[in-house]
């Protein structure tokens, strides 16, 4: 038996095909469980999970009006450890906080590879550039643009698809920051997720599912955990398209 489902998260949708058991009565409340050679296989997969959810949390929540913005650390404030560079960005987030309670924001920090200096780099909604630039007093405002309405992968305009710079930022992650990938508002939204229904149909990277209204079809992959992913995006031509119905949905903003 083979199920479906749909998920939502901003202008993408993405559509997961995988093999129930005979056994499994509810398709939809099934998840694959891939089997595991190693630990260390075993934690990438868990990795790559946090990795996912965390992109459909940004391409939920953000859009071209929410704010891109990298922040260095001039030399009075340089910090050497992930400790001390806590010590300075967490005021500066609090601060932000006071502007506006409702913002949205995650935040990352790493090493630069070139620089070898600790830096951050933050999506925000709810905050101005000149907000940004004033309240941030340890060092430069290296960048702050809009997010782009256009992103492209492999030569595909993917639209407001930012897969890529939730990657960028969900792997600055070290072991030395501790358990969290990244920091983020607790009012982040999630993804839409429709109830798995079960489909008689085979599909193939070839012969993907039918697309939603208004999305077109970018990417298909066969993942090494037992499912199809298919990936669309929303068009410009049909942002203003009626609501979707569907059997089930998890929506939290």
């Amino acid at each position: 038996m083979r199920a479906k489902r749909r998920i939502f998260a901003g202008s993408v949708c993405e559509q997961e095909v995988y093999t129930v058991p005979e056994r499994v009565k509810d398709a939809g409340r099934y998840e694959p469980r891939p089997r595991f050679s190693s630990k260390e296989e075993y934690e990438e997969f868990k990795r790559q999970i946090a990795r996912r959810n965390f992109a459909r949390k940004v391409n939920a929540t953000f859009s071209p009006q929410s704010l891109y913005i990298t922040l260095t650390l001039d030399r009075e404030n340089e910090a050497h450890t992930y400790e001390e560079a806590d010590a300075i960005i967490n005021p500066f987030w609090r601060r932000l906080r006071r502007l506006n309670p409702d913002m949205q924001a995650v935040l990352s920090k790493g090493f630069g590879k070139r620089t070898s200096r600790i830096h951050f780099h933050m999506i925000v909604n709810g905050i101005t550039e000149e907000q940004i630039r004033e309240k941030w007093n340890a060092g430069k405002v290296a960048r702050i643009e809009h997010l782009r309405e256009h992103n492209y992968y492999d030569g595909v305009d993917h639209g407001q698809d930012y897969t890529g710079l939730a990657n960028y930022l969900f792997d600055h992650w070290e072991p030395e920051q501790g358990a969290r990938h990244y920091k983020g508002t607790r009012n982040l939204c999630e993804p839409e997720v429709e109830e798995a229904t079960e489909v008689k149909r085979t599909y193939s990277e070839s012969k993907p599912p039918k697309p939603p209204k208004g999305y077109k079809l970018v990417s298909a992959k066969i993942t090494p955990y037992g499912y199809m992913n298919f990936k669309y995006v929303k068009g410009e031509e049909d942002e203003t398209a009626p609501p979707r119905s569907g059997r089930k949905r998890v929506l939290k903003c």
